[in-house]
C-alpha cells in the first residue's frame, strides 16, 4: 500500500499508467485495450489495426513514444480518401487477449467492424481515435486460456467510454463473457455495462449508468431492485469500473474522465443465485454475451481503452487509476459547428461536389442542388443554416434555416424536411444531430440522435437518415460513407 500511496505525487502520469498502478496494487491487467494511448508507461506496440475498404489493406496503429498517445497521423495517411474499419484491438499486456470483430474475417459471425473515424479526440493535446461502436458493431476474444478469471476467481474491470453516445437496446458490455456466445445462466458473465437500459425496470431518471452485466440482467446494485444510489452519467467523457471477488462481494464505481473522484455507486454483496460466479473467460467488448454469431448487436457506445485485472482492485489503486485518467486530458476537437453560426453544407460524393444540403422551394423537403455566385438570392438563402445547441441535447447540435426562421431540419419516416417546432420531445429527437468526422475520412457526418446508427446523407438528390445497409433505398452500402460525409462551407447568405 505504501507504494500505492507513494504514486498520489505529480509525477505519477508521466511514470505509471493504469496497468503500472494496478501491478503495483497486486493485481495485474490480463487484458488491456484501448485506440487512444498506451496503458503501460513502458509499452511501445501497436494499440489497434484498420482496414481500408478499397483494397482491404491492413496497417497496425502503434504510439508515438513508449507510453505515449496513439499515431493518428498514421491512420490518417493510410485511410486518406478512403473508408476505414478497426478490425482488431490489440491486447497490450502480454496475455494475447486481442480483440477481433465479430464478423467475417474477423471472429466469425454476423458483425461488421466499426468505422475508424466516427470521432477523432484528444489525449495530453495529440489526436487519437476513438473505438465508436453503432448498432451491427462488436468485439470478442476466447481469453479462457489467456489469463482472464474462470469460475469464481476475482477480478477487476475499467472502462473509459462516452455519456454522449449510448443507447437503450442490449447491450454495451466491456468484461467477462461466455466463450460459446451464448446466455449460459447466472454469473456466466461479469462485464461492465454502460447505457440507458432499464433491465429489471423501475429505474430512476433516464441515464446513462454503468451497471453489472452478470447474465440474465443489467444490475444496478445488488438485487433486481433498483439502486438508488445510482448517477446517470453524461460526461462525454466517464470512467466505469467493476469489481467482483466472485463469492461474496462486487462493487460499481463511476466518475468524470476528465477530474474528480470516483463515486461508489454500490458496494456489497453479490446479487442472490451468483454466489458464486460461474465465469467463463472470454471479453466482449461492445454487445452482449449472447452475441454475435448468428444474430446482430443492437447496442452503441464508445470505447476509448479499458482493462481486465487478476484479482480485486484496493479502492486505493481504484482512486490512482482515475487520478492517471484524469491526468491523461481527454478532450473533444474542435468544430466548425459553433452554435450562432451561420454555414452551408457541401456533398462531397464525386457526383455532387457543387451541390448543398438546402429546402426545396417547392415544398418544405430537403434536397441537395447546385448553387453559385451567381444563383438568385432565394437559392443562396435556401442552402444557408443557423447552428443552434440541440434542441434535445445540447452536446449536439440542430440546424434552423436562415431564411424561415423558427423552422429546422429534421427527419420524419427517416426522409428530412424543414418544419416549425412544435414543442414535443418528438420533434426535439428528430431535429437534433451529432457532429462526428466523415465517416468517409473527408469533413464531418452528422449522426441521428434517436437513431445513432443512422447519419444525415444525401440519396438521389434527396436528404435522409440512413444507415450503412438496410432494407430501403436509401440505406443502401453503395457511396454511404461518401454520403455521408459533409464539408462545412461558408454560408451563402
Amino acid at each position: 500500500m505504501t507504494g500505492l500511496l507513494a504514486l498520489s505525487g505529480p509525477s505519477q502520469a508521466a511514470t505509471q499508467e493504469p496497468c503500472d498502478i494496478y501491478a503495483a496494487g497486486g493485481t495485474p491487467c490480463v487484458a488491456a485495450h484501448s485506440t487512444t494511448r498506451a496503458l503501460y508507461a513502458a509499452y511501445d506496440g501497436v494499440l489497434y489495426q484498420v482496414q481500408r475498404a478499397s483494397d482491404s489493406a491492413v496497417k497496425d496503429i502503434g504510439v508515438l513514444s513508449p507510453g505515449g498517445v496513439a499515431d493518428a497521423a498514421a491512420q490518417d495517411a493510410f485511410c486518406a480518401g478512403a473508408v476505414c474499419t478497426i478490425t482488431r484491438v490489440y491486447d497490450q499486456s502480454g496475455h494475447g487477449n486481442t480483440l477481433l470483430y465479430q464478423g467475417p474475417g474477423g471472429t466469425g459471425g454476423a458483425d461488421t467492424a466499426a468505422t475508424a473515424t466516427s470521432e477523432a479526440v484528444t489525449v495530453n493535446g495529440q489526436k487519437a481515435y476513438a473505438l465508436y461502436v453503432n448498432p451491427g458493431n462488436s468485439y470478442w476474444v476466447d481469453g479462457s486460456s489467456s489469463g482472464v478469471p474462470t469460475g469464481s476467481s476475482p477480478e477487476g474491470e475499467y472502462m473509459v467510454t462516452s455519456g454522449t453516445h449510448t443507447d437503450n437496446a442490449c447491450c454495451f458490455d466491456y468484461g467477462n463473457t461466455e466463450t460459446n456466445h451464448r446466455a449460459d445462466g447466472n454469473g456466466a458473465m461479469d462485464a461492465i455495462n454502460f447505457g440507458t437500459e432499464c433491465w429489471f425496470g423501475g429505474c430512476g431518471g433516464s441515464g446513462p449508468w454503468v451497471q453489472a452485466d452478470l447474465e440474465n440482467g443489467l444490475f444496478s446494485g445488488g438485487s433486481a431492485q433498483w439502486n438508488p444510489s445510482q448517477v446517470a452519467e453524461t460526461s462525454h467523457f466517464v470512467t466505469a469500473m467493476l469489481k467482483n471477488n466472485g463469492t461474496t462481494q462486487m462493487a460499481l464505481k463511476a466518475a468524470d474522465a476528465r477530474s474528480g473522484s470516483l463515486t461508489t455507486l454500490y458496494s456489497g454483496a453479490l446479487p442472490s443465485g451468483y454466489d458464486p460466479m460461474a465465469k467463463q473467460g472470454a471479453i466482449i467488448l461492445g454487445s452482449g454475451g449472447d452475441c454475435c454469431q448468428t444474430n446482430h448487436n443492437a447496442s452503441a457506445g464508445t470505447f476509448y481503452e479499458g482493462a481486465v485485472t487478476k484479482g480485486y482492485p484496493s479502492d486505493a489503486t481504484d482512486a490512482a487509476v482515475q487520478a492517471d485518467i484524469a491526468a491523461a486530458g481527454y478532450a473533444t476537437t474542435a468544430t466548425p459547428f459553433t452554435p450562432g453560426a451561420r454555414i452551408s453544407l457541401r456533398a462531397t460524393t464525386s457526383c455532387c461536389t457543387s451541390d448543398y444540403l438546402q429546402h426545396d422551394a417547392g415544398d418544405d423537403k430537403v434536397v441537395i442542388a447546385a448553387v453559385t455566385s451567381a444563383s438568385s438570392s432565394t437559392a443562396r438563402a435556401a442552402a444557408t443554416w443557423l447552428v443552434e445547441p440541440g434542441l434535445a441535447d445540447g452536446n449536439c447540435l440542430s440546424f434552423e434555416s436562415a431564411d424561415q426562421p423558427g423552422r429546422y431540419l429534421r427527419h420524419y419516416a427517416f426522409e428530412l424536411y424543414l418544419q416549425a417546432t412544435d414543442g414535443t420531445t418528438q420533434f426535439a429527437d428528430d431535429a437534433t444531430f451529432c457532429p462526428h468526422p466523415g465517416n468517409s475520412g473527408t469533413g464531418y457526418s452528422l449522426q441521428s440522435f434517436d437513431y445513432p446508427s443512422k447519419y444525415l446523407r444525401h440519396y438521389d438528390f434527396t436528404a435522409y437518415v440512413a444507415g450503412d445497409g438496410g432494407t430501403n433505398a436509401w440505406d443502401t452500402t453503395a457511396l454511404w460513407a461518401q454520403d455521408t460525409s459533409w464539408l462545412v462551407a461558408s454560408p451563402w447568405s
